[in-house]
């Protein structure tokens, strides 16, 4: 009882295990279970589409790829002070420091690139990566929890105990001195939410048109990373504004424009579900 008690009364360490004397951190395991799960879903709408799985992994493994590059590009270009005096540490992603947008950005240009070089439906696939992408970024964020990072404000202990969270939670929101907003889970929640939205939404029959999916996505996204980005302490800024809080804003206008536009103005886009079992990858 007394190990265990241990566990839960006091902060989590990052290290998760050591292979030799290369440790291995939760950050990175975390975020690797969020992209597999993400790659699971996206394969299992690939097959019951009745596409090629093998070449639809090729899409999604590029993405990923350099859509990790474009996260830490992005999360650097940001924080050069923090960097600049020891360039070196622009390598140590083990030490947290990636940008979900510029990931995003990064894999949504790697993606379109691809399927027009392959001519794969380019609003098709997207809607697929969807679904998958905020699974991922459910899970992901419980990595920014392990390192302690992606906290808001200082809040009193009561506060967290209110919202019934684990006593594992509560500890490792005592950061500096002081408890803090959990903003990772807040977003960890809005994230899952979001995709039962989408997993029900997508399965109504002749409701949704090819690209609303990923438009409903960026709404849903956007919405609640600007609401939960103004509570954070550790946001990027350029100038007085908060980076990710003003392109969350824009991005979602920008969506919501588009639907509305798409759906007034032309009826030849075909149904998300129109496409079932009836599209082949072309090799």
């Amino acid at each position: 009882m007394g190990n265990l008690s241990f566990v839960f009364f006091n902060q989590l360490d990052p290290i998760a295990f050591r292979l030799g004397s290369w440790p291995v951190y939760w950050y990175g395991l975390l975020i690797g279970l969020g992209m597999v799960t993400g790659y699971f879903l996206y394969t299992f709408e690939i097959k019951r589409k009745g596409m090629d799985a093998e070449k639809a992994f090729d899409l999604m493994f590029w993405s990923i790829i350099i859509g990790f590059v474009g996260a830490r590009i992005y999360y650097v270009a940001f924080s050069w002070e923090q960097y600049s005096e020891n360039i070196l540490d622009v390598l140590a992603i083990w030490n947290g420091g990636i940008a979900i947008y510029g990931g995003i950005i990064a894999g949504a240009f790697t993606l379109i690139y691809l399927c027009r070089k392959y001519e794969y439906p380019i609003p098709l696939m997207t809607d697929m990566v969807a679904p998958a992408l905020m699974a991922a970024q459910a899970i992901g964020r419980w990595g920014n929890f392990m390192n302690q990072e992606a906290f808001g404000g200082v809040v009193e202990r009561s506060f967290l105990e209110r919202m019934y969270l684990p006593e594992f939670v509560i500890q490792q929101m005592y950061i500096a001195g002081q408890y803090r907003h959990p903003t990772f889970l807040y977003e960890s929640v809005w994230n899952l939410l979001g995709l039962i939205f989408l997993l029900v939404l997508r399965r109504k029959r002749h409701f949704l048109l090819e690209g609303d999916i990923t438009l409903l996505y960026v709404i849903w996204y956007g919405v609640g990373r600007a609401y939960i980005e103004g509570m954070r302490t550790d946001s990027l800024y350029l100038g007085p504004f908060r980076v990710s809080q003003v392109l969350s804003l824009f991005l979602v206008a920008s969506a919501v424009i588009i639907f509305i536009y798409r759906r007034k103005t032309n009826t030849k886009i075909r149904k998300y579900t129109d496409s079932d079992q009836l599209i082949k990858m072309k090799g």
